[in-house]
């Protein structure tokens, strides 16, 4: 069976020695946030999530979700897990405290979402939906949604879900055929199927608030292939009385099946079918257009998408932690096998003679496979962290300049973190669980089960050639490049900050290899991609992965140089700022050198790939 220990020590150097959040007096919550206090949340949550959740990882994968009768059950123990972690609070602590929330930072709750993840992904996705899906009822709903709804999916009486795709429709929200026909009562009806469901039904809760997009057809009924129409609703498995809060009938939602998929197989993926259910648009009533070109009016958006946005990029980011966790959890056991598993002697000699062979970390390779996990890992939870403080930035700074870099370098790195965090966790996991050999490859030891769960987070929250795409297409050139000359400016100013320095030329030599190929990467796609768009869309997922190696490259050579300065200082554990610094040349030596390729790639455009006659494809 696998084990688990939560990255106590690296969040409390992340969070204090590098990013020195409770220096950050000026956010809400910040001044509280002292190591103890940041160690005393996480030590606790990650004694939770060892203790109760990580067992139960393996059950839930054996027994996966059952539906029969039209009743979805979850594995044997979640119901019972789901209740201790109520109790407990886990699930509230980014929750305002009005609704008896902790009110805790996004980098404390991403932190948290992360320990749990690692622990067993598939139960911890249904409070993290949840959450989001509270989050933006709470922005979006009306004055009785928050007092009643809300407020019992806080508590976790309630949980929530967020339902986007159907079953001819992925990201081409156009082609949506859910709709919602408005009544007089200024209800909704709404007809539909939506697939991939994330906690779609399930047996924890005996409600469920469903988080949905549909559009509104025009005066003729019919559905037009236009954005403009597509609206945010809420649909509750069952009716709430909004004058009480109490549950009433079931609504006309109901689950049709559930997949039978590849990995996470304890959370309860559904198919759902909305058959006149009742639904509540949010946001406030969406705005007429003034003609469709046909001499009828059309009702546009309303204000509550920004709220299905915001779910989505919260989601995003949720995904991305994800891919660490998954990454964090196979490196543990990789590691932990490869010091006890004994095969043959080391190259240069036996490393313990008085043993019939030596333990298979003493090999170059197998340090490979897991010094490059390793320094993936550590980099990309940097990184995660200093954009969830960023979120904090960009909502309580009193420095209007300082929020709109925030979000500028938020929303610029939040597909990275989505596509290239899950790749390469992915990635991290299969080489962990090559490090077993053939036991990697049976269900005794659990990594299988951990390359199996890690393949999803590459796809689901927008696939990650989506991602890419989204990088190259939107966030790159949003408001003139914006984020991306921000984002560029801060790495050149460390890069010159610190090139003088002795002792930091091992990390910024090879970082100004990467930053330099990054904005070649970006020159080039400014000179070409508008004269054709398919070299954009060739150029992106390599240019994502230019920007996901370039930008954790900065933040280990800015580890580096703390755990420097550490050292030179006396403080802490020396052989963990001495071990920190080995992974920051990993990453900076073994990652960089991938930017060339990389760079090699997009230069040479879309013409090659884009040159077969679609027929070809076919054998």
């Amino acid at each position: 069976m696998p084990s688990y220990k939560a990255p106590i020590d690296d969040y409390s150097f992340i969070l204090h020695d590098l990013l020195e959040i409770e220096k950050r007096e000026d956010l809400p919550g910040f001044s509280e946030l002292t190591p103890d206090m940041t160690s005393a949340i996480l030590e606790g949550g990650a004694k939770f999530c060892e203790e109760v959740l990580q067992p139960l990882n393996q059950v839930g994968d054996e027994h996966g979700c059952v539906f029969e009768n039209g009743v979805v059950r979850t594995p044997p123990g979640f119901k019972e897990a789901w209740d201790k972690y109520c109790e407990a609070g886990w699930n509230r602590l980014g929750a305002p405290e009005k609704y008896e929330g902790a009110a805790l930072p996004a980098v404390l709750t991403f932190a948290f979402s992360e320990i749990g993840s690692s622990a067993n992904q598939a139960f911890t996705m249904y409070p993290g939906l949840t959450n989001a899906a509270y989050s933006a009822l709470n922005a979006t709903g009306e004055p009785w949604m928050r007092e009643h709804v809300v407020s019992k999916m806080v508590a976790g009486e309630w949980t929530g879900t967020m339902c986007l795709t159907e079953p001819h429709c992925g990201t081409d929200l156009k082609l949506m055929k859910t709709k919602a026909v408005e009544q007089e009562d200024s209800t909704y009806l709404m007809n539909g199927t939506k697939i991939f469901i994330s906690g779609g039904d399930h047996d924890l809760t005996d409600n469920i608030i469903h988080m949905v997009i549909a559009k509104i057809p025009d005066e003729d009924g019919k559905l037009h292939d236009d954005l403009g129409t597509v609206n945010f609703f809420m649909v509750p498995k069952f009716l709430v009385d909004p004058e009480t809060g109490e549950r009433t009938k079931r609504n006309g939602v109901f689950t049709g099946s559930i997949e039978k998929k590849m990995g996470i197989k304890g959370n309860a993926t559904c198919v759902l079918n909305f058959d006149d259910a009742v639904a509540y648009r949010l946001g406030g009533a969406p705005q007429k257009k003034k003609s469709d070109g046909e001499g009828k009016d059309r009702k546009s958006k309303s204000s509550g998408m920004a709220g299905m946005f915001g779910m989505m990029n919260g989601a995003r980011m949720g995904v991305g932690m994800q891919g660490i966790a998954i990454g964090e959890v196979a490196i543990q056991n990789g590691a932990a096998y490869a010091l006890e598993r004994t095969a043959g002697r080391a190259l240069t000699g036996p490393k313990f003679p008085d043993q019939n062979a030596d333990p298979i970390i003493v090999y170059p390779d197998v340090r490979r496979m897991l010094l490059q996990s390793r320094a993936f890992v550590e980099g990309a939870r940097a990184l995660a962290s200093y954009v969830s403080l960023l979120f904090s930035v960009q909502m309580h700074s009193a420095d209007e300049k300082e929020r709109e870099e925030a979000s500028d370098l938020s929303q610029l790195l939040t597909p990275v973190i989505k596509a290239y965090f899950t790749d390469k966790g992915f990635e991290a996991a299969n080489s962990s669980m090559q490090v077993f050999g053939g036991h990697g490859y049976v269900r005794d030891h659990g990594m299988e089960q951990f390359v199996r769960d890690a393949r999803i987070n590459q796809v689901y929250e927008g696939a990650n050639g989506i991602q890419a795409l989204d990088l190259v297409g939107r966030k790159m050139t949003s408001k003139g490049g914006r984020a991306t000359l921000a984002f560029f400016g801060k790495v050149e100013a460390f890069i010159k900050e610190n090139e003088g320095d002795e002792q930091m030329k091992p990390y910024i030599e090879p970082l100004k290899v990467g930053y330099d190929r990054l904005g070649k990467a970006a020159g080039w796609l400014m000179e070409n991609a508008p004269k054709n768009y398919d070299h954009a869309g060739a150029a992106s997922y390599e240019t994502l992965n230019i920007f996901g190696i370039v930008s954790i490259g900065w933040m280990w050579a800015q580890m580096a140089k703390v755990a420097l300065a550490k050292l030179e200082a006396g403080e802490g554990n020396p052989d963990f700022y001495k071990r920190k610094l080995t992974l920051a040349k990993v990453w900076l030596e073994r990652e960089i050198p991938n930017t060339t390729a990389a760079l090699e790639r997009i230069e040479l455009g879309a013409d090659t790939l884009m040159e077969l006659d679609q027929d070809a494809f076919v054998a």
